[in-house]
């Protein structure tokens, strides 16, 4: 027989390959081979590459088929039964279960590029940083950084795992080389920068099978200098190994010994598996430390020669794009601990980096306690500002960050935030919702993969403990997501919907609507999934609208399935007469629910079929006799104007049942496959049964034809099934008195919907509604707090499950005891009951949320703060979903209503107007819209997703034609500014990420110019006090009042929802009036103070009345602008606000953080100015005039003469009063006014300021005619080639009504802006003809 596979071990301590084998191991279903532990002789390696000192070789015996003189292989090894030596990596894959390696061809090939990783330059500089040689450690430990970076810009999105949903041999083989770092190098501040790759690397170490190894692996902790950190394969004496045992410094727990865990790994060798006492670790020899330390530096210099033939490689190939160009940004580098403040002592960098601006602001706030109500007040004391309360939307557990997401984050939080500045007392509430068909899908998906099971074969109680095994590992993902979009929650007060206290609300809001009779069980057609066995809600259908004849590709089904056709076939008349029609013709498109028909029905009043009034036509499958119900709903114009009556699986047929007592029997079971019919359809999946009975009625001759019919098919968003309406016994709630209260709330303007438009669907939802399905065939979930009722007591009898009168509900199976005892008057010892299966719909969870999460129905204080709440802020798409059933039960429950205003934001489209689909290659993630991304990572996340060869290529060619050099790195706080100046009311948003890219070169230049004050102050500027005067000149006049203009016309926007409004606001003071104007106003007067400061004197030529600016109020000016502009700012982008104002000197007692300073208030900047407004417009229409004539003659450098002509003397004066600001502007050099009847001298370039001024350029001397007039000529072909192309454009057929609105609007932008330019251009070529 041949030898069983034997595992050789190298002496313990185990290194990283071979724990990677053994935990591999432990995956495996199957027993793992016999493991014998092999002490390394002389000579031989190990994975790590270690050796044994001699006299050591004697402990076990030799492998199976081992020679005693044959060369020992290196370790751990892997003998197998025909005697083959596999090394650690194949080893790991021949005892890893086959998902361990990877599910389907691109799961396998992702594998294998982090094994690739791991075992080479990873691997390498992790042996290196733990044990290897002192000098080769910093490159080494560089090195490793650099590839913690790339784990951690993998993993930050909230990925539980490195490939797919599972653990994989590439989370082995990586977690094994990150050990030794993790647990002897990497102290908390290193490993800071890398929160996800710290959260994984955890994650992965609670696992039964990575403990069953490892034992109780602890982080380090910095006891010891990271110079001195000791090797995994040989710690040091007096110290442990933080794998399985004590970290390093601290004393071990009562009853261990050093150098073991509380829970040790079980056996004797390494990984705990049997095969023999462990013997102590061996110690090393000089010569074999020497021998290691200069393999090592082999090591260190083949990997700095294979840097630099990858760096080589990268030079050869092209020049990398736009968007990698702008990937490329600073890193905040400092050692900052989690939760400490960011150090701000050192200079701004030259340039704007949202890397660099983002990193280490979120957990100084959230640890400071910043975003809870209670900071820096008592909540005891009302705060007359008041109160502003609102709950997030809760986001689904199974979720990741999409840009509708992003767009309520953004709009939410700049809500909050600018109230809290305000001095409200500010609460944005967060929670998470259990989503229980997403939950209950994806944990389902994943236990067929990982273990073949499906929940039924686990039972309930064992599902639902994986259910919340997997919430443990997943739920923080959104959280995280959301705080790197900067969301100001107080997370103290996060729930989960299936947290203790809220389950608490859900079972007291059923009995409490149960007993008021609001909730009721009956009998109803609702939209049954057969994939998930179970009924869904509304929101969870997609309506897949087809024009005719289409093949559909179903879950379950080889082949594709035919919708969109109608089925006509004939129905024998039961007795038909000589001389009348012997069959009545139907037509059906489910032609599979005609074995569940009850009766055919025909309009009272058609001619056609007056005869058949108590006729019964007999079905040909079933036999049975079916009455002629005649029905005025039914249409006589729609095909042959008889219908089939199936109650059992159609909403309207069941409504007709109801009214002429018909049978509701079901043919269509739970699962899809037919149920109550006969042979041979018995047990046929539904579709396949529409087939045969095709065939059948064909045989017997009853087909009638078919016919093309447009039809709307409903989709399972979840399972991607076609949706079968059955009539099942279900729980309801009746929403008609509900829904007048909603709606009066509505009318009466005690509830106010922002945009107002939306009321109309409100009122038209309300006064139309049905009643709500909130029973779920499910497992995970609220199970519904109610009990079937059966009395051991002959004289009652037993009841059906759909009879009411047998159901009770109770907070506790005693309290629904009592109940029942009461109701048939029995004692409770007869009373036996019966817990219904069924949870209830997600969506009456989260219509409890804006009270439930403050503790109701206890009367806690938060509730009597907190409750009712100011704002709801969601999509427009869950109106009635969410909304209204929030304003429903809020009334119903608490007598209030949960809030005063909605406001209703837009849905995001890509830049087209398309709706976004992963088929489309539209769909943006917008941690990579912050981060950046390649086009070939773009490619790579497709290639993950579930497209069809088909889709996925035509998403690759909308990446490539939308993205052709990827989404450049733009920052969280672009992102943002964005979303919110997209927000216009009753729009949905187009999105182009080229404009968010916009928005972060706003960020720039919010940057550039808060690094031109702060040098502008200089080191030790502290303002001056408030009551001082200052003298201030045209430019601090105007620039104070353009930003009293900019706090009223933000804080107006605000408070009305005008987001676009409130960015232009601050958006436009910041660039166009700050940057653009006052800065370059004050630059010559910031010289000046310089050069008399350095001893210069004041130019005599400088006219004395000409106004000259005072330093000191420039000063003062310049920090009030950057103060109160940073301000405006901190709402929308609240990273590079404090990043910014935290530089800025101020006074104490100054607030910690710009986002407890007081937001800009008219009162304070009272500072409008209507006549320094006018005169500054005046000068800076003149400098628009002087910036055109140089644009339009090519001057760059060159600062001409400029002559200005004013026809009233008064204006005159104003010119020559701020020729210092006319310079500046206007890039000029002398500025003089033509009195008296003066003409400008011979060469100029003219234009016309406004009707107070023309301006004259001196042109001659300067450019050369002949040259300019060649520059022009072209210029003006290129102007006339674009218009001849707009205008053909415009001209086209269908444009006006093809093309969107905003495009066409744009081309009428572009058209003007063409047309005006070449008038410039034909002006200087005039001038120029003229200077030959």
């Amino acid at each position: 027989m041949p030898s069983p596979p034997v595992l050789l071990l190298p002496p313990p301590p185990g290194d990283a390959a071979a724990l990677r084998v053994l935990i591999a191991a432990r995956f495996c279903g199957d027993p793992p081979p016999v493991l014998l532990q092999r002490v390394t002789p002389p000579g031989t390696r190990t994975g790590a590459g270690t050796g044994n000192p001699p006299g050591t070789g004697s402990g076990n015996p030799p492998g199976p088929g081992s020679g005693t003189g044959a060369p020992p292989p290196p370790l751990p090894a892997l003998r197998t039964a025909e005697g083959a030596l596999l090394g650690p990596g194949a080893a790991a894959l021949l005892l890893s279960p086959p998902e361990l390696r990877g599910r389907g061809p691109r799961e396998a090939a992702l594998v294998r590029q982090w094994v690739a990783l791991a075992e080479g330059d990873l691997g390498t500089a992790a042996a290196i940083v733990t044990g290897g040689h002192k000098q080769a450690r910093p490159r080494a430990l560089q090195e490793l950084l650099r590839g913690l970076g790339a784990l951690e810009s993998h993993l930050s999105s909230g990925r539980s795992f490195l490939v797919g949903d599972g653990v994989t041999l590439a989370d082995v083989t990586v977690l094994c080389a990150l050990l030794g770092p993790f647990t002897q190098v990497l102290d908390p501040r290193s490993r800071a920068p890398f929160p996800g790759v710290s959260r994984w690397f955890l994650s992965c170490c609670r696992l039964p099978q990575f403990r069953a190894e490892l034992g109780d692996v602890r982080l380090w902790g910095g006891e010891t200098p990271p110079g001195e950190t000791p090797a995994m394969g040989g710690t040091p004496p007096g110290e442990t190994p933080a794998v399985g045992g004590t970290p390093p410094g601290e004393t071990p727990a009562a009853g261990e010994t050093p150098g073991s865990a509380a829970e040790p790994p079980r056996g004797g060798v390494p990984g705990g598996l049997p095969g023999g006492p462990e013997p102590p670790a061996p110690a090393k020899s000089a010569a074999q430390l020497k021998k290691e330390a200069k393999k090592r530096e082999k090591m260190e210099k083949f990997q700095q020669k294979q840097e630099k033939n990858r760096q080589l490689q990268a030079q050869a190939k092209a020049k990398p794009g736009r968007a990698r160009r702008e990937l490329q940004g600073l890193r905040y580098e400092t050692p900052t601990a989690p939760g400490c403040k960011k150090d701000v002592g050192g200079p701004l960098p030259e340039s704007y980096s949202p890397g660099y601006v983002e990193a280490a602001w979120y957990g100084w706030w959230e640890r400071e306690g910043f975003f809870r109500p209670e900071y820096g007040r008592s909540l005891e004391t009302p705060n007359p500002r008041g109160v502003f309360v609102m709950c997030l939307p809760p986001p689904n557990v199974t979720g990741t960050l999409h840009l509708g997401h992003a767009l309520t984050v953004a709009i939410q939080d700049t809500l909050t935030r600018w109230h809290r500045m305000r001095g409200l007392t500010a609460l944005w509430a967060p929670g998470c919702d259990h989503a229980g068909i997403a939950t209950q899908v994806v944990v389902e998906r994943r236990l067929q993969r990982s273990r073949g099971l499906s929940r039924h074969q686990l039972g309930r109680e064992a599902f639902l403990r994986e259910v919340w095994r997997w919430k443990d590992e997943k739920g923080d993902r959104i959280y995280q997501q959301l705080r790197r979009l900067g969301a100001s929650m107080d997370w103290g007060r996060a729930c989960f919907t299936m947290d203790p206290k809220m389950s608490r609300a859900v079972t007291e809001a059923f009995v409490r609507l149960h007993e008021q009779g609001l909730i009721y069980r009956s009998r109803r057609i609702v939209h049954w999934s057969c994939a998930l066995r179970s009924a869904i809600s509304d929101i969870e259908v997609e309506k897949k609208e087809l024009g005719g004849r289409t093949l559909l590709r179903v879950p379950g089904y080889e082949e594709p399935v035919e919708f969109g056709v109608l089925v006509a076939f004939a129905y024998p008349l039961e007795g038909a007469g000589e001389g009348e029609p012997p069959e009545v013709v139907v037509a059906t498109t489910r032609l599979e629910t005609m074995l569940g028909d009850e009766a055919v029905a025909v309009h009272p009043e058609d001619p056609r079929y007056q005869h058949l009034r108590g006729r019964s036509v007999r079905h040909p499958i079933t036999g049975r006799l079916l009455p002629v119900l005649h029905d005025a709903f039914v249409d006589p114009q729609f095909g042959t104007g008889a219908v089939k009556i199936t109650p059992a699986h159609d909403a309207v047929d069941f409504e007709v049942g109801q009214r002429h007592g018909l049978g509701v029997a079901a043919v269509i079971g739970e699962d899809g496959a037919m149920v109550n019919v006969p042979a041979p359809f018995l047990g046929m999946p539904r579709f396949q049964a529409r087939r045969a009975l095709l065939e059948t009625l064909k045989e017997r001759g009853l087909f009638r034809g078919i016919t093309e019919n447009p039809m709307v098919v409903p989709i399972c968003s979840r399972s991607k099934d076609v949706l079968e309406p059955r009539a099942v016994p279900q729980w309801f709630v009746r929403c008609q008195g509900l829904a007048g209260a909603a709606a009066a709330a509505v009318r009466r303007g005690d509830l106010r919907l922002h945009p107002p438009s939306h009321a109309r669907t409100w009122f038209t939802w309300m006064d139309n509604i049905r009643d709500w399905c909130i029973s779920r065939q499910l497992w995970w979930g609220h199970r519904i707090p109610a009990y079937f009722v059966t009395i051991d007591d002959p004289q009652v009898p037993p009841g059906q499950d759909e009879d009411e009168r047998f159901w009770v509900s109770g907070r506790s199976p005693d309290e629904a005891r009592a109940k029942a005892a009461a109701a048939f008057g029995v004692s409770p010892e007869l009373v036996r009951l019966r817990q219904d299966e069924d949870v209830l719909d997600t969506w009456f969870s989260s219509g409890l949320f804006p009270f439930s999460i403050f503790g109701w129905p206890e009367q806690t204080p938060d509730l009597e703060r907190f409750y009712p709440g100011s704002l709801l802020e969601t999509g427009h798409d869950i109106l009635f979903f969410w909304v209204a059933r929030m304003v429903m039960l809020g009334l119903a429950l608490t007598g209030k209503l949960p809030f005063r205003e909605v406001y209703l934001h837009a849905i995001v489209r890509d830049a087209h107007g398309r709706k976004m689909s992963k088929s489309l290659g539209n769909v943006i993630d917008p941690l990579d819209v912050i981060t950046g991304v390649t086009l070939q990572e773009l490619h790579q996340q497709l290639e993950s997703s579930n497209l069809d060869p088909a889709e996925l290529e035509r998403a690759r060619e909308g990446q490539k034609r939308d993205f052709p050099e990827g989404i450049p790195e733009c920052g969280t706080d672009a992102l943002r500014f964005a979303l919110c100046a997209y927000t216009a009311q009753g729009r949905d948003i187009n999105l182009d990420v080229l404009r968010v890219l916009g928005y972060r070169h706003f960020c720039n230049k919010v940057w550039n110019g808060a690094r031109f004050v702060l040098r502008a102050l200089g080191e030790g500027y502290r303002p001056p006090p408030g009551t001082q005067a200052l003298r201030l000149s045209l430019p601090e006049r105007w620039i104070r009042s353009r930003l009293s203009r900019a706090v009223r016309g933000c804080g107006a926007a605000l408070g009305s929802f005008d987001f676009p409004g409130a960015t232009t606001a601050v958006h436009g003071f910041w660039v166009y009036e700050l940057c653009d104007v006052y800065l370059e106003c004050v630059k010559p007067v910031l010289a000046r103070a310089s050069q008399e400061g350095e001893g210069h004197d004041r130019d005599d030529q400088e006219e004395e009345e000409e106004e000259q600016g005072d330093l000191e109020a420039v000063r003062a000016t310049l920090l009030t602008c950057l103060d109160g502009g940073l301000r405006l700012l901190a709402p929308f982008m609240p990273f590079l606000a404090e990043e910014l104002w935290q530089r800025l000197p101020r006074d104490p007692p100054a607030p910690p953080s710009v986002s407890l300073a007081p937001y800009p208030e008219p009162e304070e900047f009272c500072w409008q100015d209507e006549e320094a407004e006018a005169a500054m417009e005046f000068v800076l229409s003149i400098a628009r005039a002087l910036r055109s004539l140089r644009a339009a003659h090519g001057l760059t450098r060159q600062r001409p003469q400029c002559f200005l002509q004013t026809p009233d003397p008064s204006w005159g004066s104003r010119a020559r009063r701020h020729r210092g600001l006319l310079r500046a502007l206007g890039g000029v050099g002398s500025v003089q006014l033509l009195g008296g009847g003066r003409e400008p001298p011979q060469g100029c370039a003219v234009a016309v300021a406004s009707e107070r001024c023309t301006v004259h350029l001196l042109l001659q001397g300067i450019v050369d005619p002949p040259s300019e007039l060649a520059r022009l000529g072209g210029r003006r072909q290129e102007l006339g080639r674009a218009l001849e192309r707009l205008r053909e454009r415009r001209e086209g057929p269908g444009y006006a009504q093809k093309v969107p609105q905003h495009v066409r609007e744009s081309d009428e932008a572009k058209l003007s802006q063409l047309e005006s330019e070449l008038r410039n251009v034909l002006e200087a070529e005039e001038l120029m003809r003229k200077m030959l």
